[in-house]
């Protein structure tokens, strides 16, 4: 299969580059290297894929580089992800992933691509969960601008899908973890406290660190991707575990795994208008994509930190 990974230099496109191109498909990579770091596609360059240094906002250029490859599939996994930087900019941020999403998606049904797979999110787009976990049907109700960018998005995959025929699917992942995410960078708790953790620091955690997310391992957001691609079905997948793990289980298990009995949380305010439980059901995942998490978080956190402590 031909493949187009847009955000391919970054945490999870990256690891979706890889497992293409170990299953042989040839793949070209559309990123502006504005977060995505090209040390993170050196194995795949030398196995063949292909970077072209490009930004989605600009709809001319991503039509003339969709159309001169001309893939079979498009992974849409470039995104604006800080959730400050949206809630200080919401145009910034719509720019990016309204705006750039569209663009993909008109280049995508211009050139006849078999299959568009979109990268979303669960718990921002639906604040606050209601039902835990929470399946596809639960009111989406973003409390930042990128959960709302997010779903509009998802909204204009379903308008091509129905106005043109393009075969499209939205991802609504968990909150992703694993090797390749910046401890540095706007990244996840648990990159952040791997980092702390192999530096000889502390975690910050704000709040009481009662509060609860899905944590899903890269490893199994790149198995549902690869699932989705080999289906036609339509419409939001939940993409995570089920499972609410509060961030001070995170601290605890890392403190077991790194031998360190003063890993100790250092609290500081809560922020304002965060969520504060969420977890996914990915039913409807397991029954249409025949997919399903592997990975649970102390084996995901195990690797995770190994991956951290090897840089």
């Amino acid at each position: 299969m031909k493949a187009l990974v847009t955000g391919g230099a970054g945490f999870i496109g990256s690891n979706v580059v890889d497992a293409l191109l170990e299953r042989g498909d040839d793949v070209v990579v559309i990123d502006n290297l504005s977060t995505g770091k090209r040390e993170n596609l050196e194995q795949a360059l030398s196995n063949g894929a292909r970077l072209v240094e490009a930004d989605f906002r600009d709809g001319d250029a991503v039509r003339d580089i969709v159309g001169d490859t001309k893939p079979e599939t498009i992974f849409h996994l470039g995104a604006q992800i800080d959730v400050r930087k949206s809630v200080a900019d919401p145009a910034y941020d719509a720019t990016i992933n309204v705006i750039g999403t569209i663009n993909m998606l008109a280049a995508a049904q211009e050139a006849g691509v078999r299959r568009f797979i979109n990268s979303s999110t669960g718990g921002a787009i639906y604040g606050e969960g209601r039902v835990i976990p929470a399946p596809e049907t639960h009111p989406a109700e973003p409390e930042a601008g990128y959960g709302q960018s997010k779903l509009s998005a998802e909204g204009y995959c379903g308008l091509f899908r129905r106005l043109h025929g393009l075969s499209t699917v939205s991802l609504r992942y968990g909150n992703v973890y694993g090797p390749r995410q910046d401890p540095l960078g706007e990244a996840g708790v648990i990159a952040i406290f791997c980092g702390k953790l192999a530096d000889g620091g502390q975690p910050t955690v704000f709040g009481d660190g009662m509060q609860t997310r899905d944590y899903v391992y890269v490893g199994d957001v790149v198995s549902a991707n690869l699932a989705a691609a080999d289906s036609d079905a339509g419409g939001a997948f939940n993409v995570g575990l089920g499972v609410q793990s509060t961030v001070m289980d995170i601290v605890r298990l890392l403190g077991e795994l790194g031998g360190r009995d003063d890993f100790q949380a250092e609290h500081a305010p809560e922020r304002h208008g965060e969520i504060m439980h969420i977890a996914l059901d990915a039913s409807r995942a397991r029954e249409e994509l025949s997919w399903e998490p592997k990975v649970q978080l102390e084996e995901g956190l195990k690797r995770t930190l190994a991956s951290i402590q090897q840089r």
